[in-house]
């Protein structure tokens, strides 16, 4: 009988500890099986911003990558995590520690308690090695590794989400810049070619050519060009700066420095365009998707290592070492002392508290299942938001171009025929205003087009 309930109870031992073992799966999720089955894999997907093939922006990134203040910040945190898992994989081995003491007592003779021809004042000195050991029966240190193995893995894939939305945010606010660039450059032109004409025309007013009326027309769309260029250089100004911030600059390069750039603008850019036919399986492989997965693993070996609370725990102790009255006798063999034990903790009553932390457990673990499915989710809509805008827009730069050619023309023809009497100033005036509107949206579209590439590798993870 008393063999059959060993028997019994070290098979429950056994299955206690099964069930603190964690086990885990990925949460079924239905995929759409893919874009393009043939598709592969861009080259220059470890270096995408390279697709857009300019040499500053190469630069910028680079420098983005050594000084960032939020990268740096992301790296050390892996670091952290990287420690976490250290310390919890050193609770696999036992801990030893020194001890050396002195001193010397005085005890009373009057109390009677003071054994016969022993001395009052006497030395003792003691040297020991302590050694402490757990014995991982029910697997609570092996799931306390696992769970920091998994936090470090989810911290490395955050630094990796934090370096793709970073590179993509210093791609999109450099071509935000070249943008303005080109927005002021266009401006600027068209300034010019108003006071031009406005100094012609004031010849023509003093000859009699013109009214006065149709003169202080002129004057008035100058100021108005030079209101429009206002604005435009603010926000070319503000973007240099946010640039340079995600540079991560320093607060003198900030406010005395502009971000290099080449001088060229919109006409010698031309959009990039990305392959739309990519697996679906790839984009599991997001960073930010693989850091909620390790975070929903970690969530499920802390509902194991909270599982294990219940158990019994083993402690081995041991101490070696010598003591002796005198110093001089400390290291000989009639000192050594040493003592070996073990001791066993179980809980028994808890109020509740064993449990509810449990449960609370178990519940972190069903907001990281949640988080992981909903980022999954994002996921896929970032990547078919980001398809459709780098498509539209270049569709959009296109016609610009194309409506900003016909325009140029336009003024030309019109300035033909005003200097033949067949047009009127206001014509002009009009076909001038309608060429700076086209040139500013087809600057204002190729940024765009520029961004949604960016957008479509940090949705597909770099």
């Amino acid at each position: 009988m008393s063999k059959r309930v060993l028997v019994l109870g070290v098979s429950g031992v056994l299955l206690a500890g099964c069930a603190a073992t964690p086990h885990y799966e990925r949460p079924a999720t239905e995929l759409p099986a893919n874009w393009n089955q043939t598709a592969e894999r861009p080259a220059s997907a470890a270096r995408w911003w390279r697709i857009y093939a300019d040499p500053v922006l190469d630069q910028l990134v680079e420098e983005t990558h050594a000084h960032n203040t939020d990268m740096l910040l992301a790296a050390a945190r892996v670091d952290e995590a990287r420690a976490v898992l250290a310390q919890a994989d050193a609770a696999f081995y036992p801990s030893v520690g020194m001890a050396a003491s002195g001193g010397r007592s005085l005890s009373s003779s009057a109390t009677g308690l003071l054994p016969p021809g022993v001395e009052r004042e006497r030395n003792l000195y003691r040297g020991a090695l302590d050694v402490a050991y757990e014995v991982d029966l029910w697997g609570r240190l092996r799931t306390a590794s696992q769970a920091a193995q998994a936090e470090l893995l989810a911290s490395a894939a955050a630094r990796d989400t934090m370096r793709i939305a970073i590179t993509a945010e210093v791609v999109k606010a450099y071509f935000g810049l070249r943008a303005l660039d080109a927005q002021v450059d266009a401006t600027r032109r068209s300034l010019a070619l108003r006071i031009d004409w406005l100094a012609l025309q004031r010849k023509r007013l003093d000859s009699g050519l013109v009214s006065e009326a149709e003169y202080r027309q002129l004057e008035a769309e100058v100021a108005a060009a030079r209101a429009q260029l206002a604005p435009l250089e603010r926000d070319r100004e503000l973007q240099d700066a946010a640039l340079a911030v995600l540079l991560g600059r320093s607060p003198r390069a900030i406010i005395e420095d502009a971000v290099a750039r080449p001088m060229d603008t919109v006409a010698a850019l031309l959009p990039a365009v990305l392959p739309a036919g990519l697996p679906s399986e790839l984009l599991l492989r997001r960073p930010d998707l693989v850091e909620a997965e390790q975070r929903l693993v970690a969530a499920n070996a802390r509902v194991a290592l909270a599982r294990s609370a219940y158990f019994p725990s083993v402690q081995l102790t041991g101490l070696l070492g010598t003591e002796a009255a005198a110093l001089s006798n400390l290291f000989t063999g009639p000192a050594a002392i040493w003592q070996l034990a073990a001791a066993v903790t179980a809980p028994i009553f808890s109020g509740g508290r064993l449990a509810a932390q449990t449960e609370a457990a178990e519940a972190r673990e069903r907001q990281a299942v949640a988080a992981y499915q909903g980022s999954i989710q994002n996921a896929f809509r970032e990547v078919r938001a980001a398809l459709a805008a780098q498509t539209r827009a270049r569709e959009s730069f296109q016609a610009e171009s194309e409506r900003a050619d016909a325009l140029a023309a336009t003024l030309r023809l019109t300035r033909m025929r005003y200097e033949h009497g067949l047009a009127s100033q206001l014509e002009i005036i009009d076909a001038e205003r309608n060429l700076l509107a086209a040139d500013i949206a087809r600057a204002g579209t190729l940024r765009a087009q520029r961004a949604a590439v960016a957008d479509l590798f940090r949705a597909l993870g770099g």
